[in-house]
């Protein structure tokens, strides 16, 4: 029996309906390269729709940043989900005690025993407790930043994040120099400190560790096998040249409630890198977060070489199946945060806007 002029009305206008919105998805899957999915509890992801890698081109959105607070809310309550970055932060001293055996996060088969050096370094209570900031600055270490003139603007946020004892006095210009919070991973100790080879190497850590002056040292301890020994030797060298810094160890469950929070939202990592470890932790106590240093590609956005490390000569394969991270997918998600208003991603010189 044939529809009723009206029927058929309604049922074309369906269609139309439908044919729109699918243009409309079409339109911003071709623009952006990712799908933001909101789901059901209204969190912003970002779905990677192609193998392909993620072309380094990337230019930033023309119009004004502005911050969506209601937004960054929103991430907030949904990452606490998973993680609370004020007990998160470091295992407590009440928690564990010397001689305790403890299965690394990465190597569940390999063990290290909690030394009493190390339990004298746990904090009695989270070095974040009750701590809200306005604005924080995380500072990733690409050679991005080489030329940005970026340092004075940094040095204004509330509280500054930096990575892996990044050399920061000859940087200043480009990188600042406030720090209130920097981490350490183990395998730093041999790339940039020649694994204390001689007391020249041992002085160098020591002035690094110096001026910190009352900074967190964020040391992941308990992460992977190999590092115990490099820990060991900062630990010592803290204790015994009584260095004024607030030292954490991040819990147990810190990597695995990272990695679960972007793989629910739909950003399929494989090891969070320390950037966006900070990123995550960081929106439980900052009100704005601002991303600095943040560039896993081999060329800049005028397509000029970019190093790795701002301060070394490293390389390192971005792409490579080999890599624990994935740097450029990473990036991908933080840039669609950026441009939802999030957070704010800088790649350029900071006297212009991103």
């Amino acid at each position: 029996m044939p529809l009723p002029c009206r029927g058929w009305t309604l049922a074309l206008l369906t269609l139309l309906v439908g044919f729109l919105i699918f243009a409309d998805i079409s339109e911003i899957e071709e623009e952006n390269g990712a799908e933001v999915v909101i789901n059901d509890s209204s969190s912003p992801a970002v779905v990677d729709r192609s193998n392909e890698s993620i072309k380094h081109n990337i230019k930033p959105a023309s119009s004004k940043w502005r911050h969506n607070q209601t937004l960054s809310l929103k991430i907030r309550k949904q990452i606490l989900k998973f993680l609370d970055a004020e007990k998160d932060i470091s295992v407590l001293k009440g928690t564990l005690k010397p001689g305790d055996v403890i299965h690394y996060v990465f190597d569940r088969d390999s063990t290290m025993n909690v030394s009493q050096n190390l339990y004298e370094l746990l904090p009695r209570t989270s070095p974040l407790k009750g701590k809200q900031f306005p604005s924080c600055a995380i500072v990733g270490n690409s050679g991005v930043l080489l030329g940005s003139g970026c340092g004075p603007e940094i040095d204004t946020h509330s509280f500054v994040i930096r990575c892996n004892l990044a050399p920061v006095q000859e940087y200043s210009q480009d990188v600042g120099t406030k720090t209130d919070l920097v981490t350490m991973n183990p395998s730093v100790i041999q790339r940039a400190f020649e694994d204390l080879v001689n007391e020249t190497w041992r002085e160098k850590l020591l002035q690094r560790l110096h001026s910190l002056n009352g900074s967190i040292l964020w040391i992941p301890a308990f992460m992977a096998k190999g590092g115990k020994e490099r820990v060991e030797w900062v630990n010592e060298l803290i204790l015994k040249h009584r260095i004024n810094v607030r030292t954490a160890y991040p819990s147990l469950r810190l990597l695995h409630a990272v990695r679960g929070y972007w793989l629910t939202n739909k950003v399929h990592i494989k090891r969070p890198t320390t950037g966006l470890l900070m990123y995550t932790l960081a929106t439980r106590f900052c009100n704005r977060i601002h991303l600095y240093g943040f560039w896993p590609f081999p060329l800049d956005q005028n397509q000029q070489p970019v190093k790795y490390h701002y301060y070394d000569s490293l390389k390192y394969g971005y792409t490579s199946q080999a890599s624990p991270h994935t740097m450029p997918l990473e990036f991908k998600a933080l840039k669609t945060l950026h441009q939802q208003g999030a957070l704010k991603l800088t790649v350029g010189e900071c006297e212009g806007d991103t």
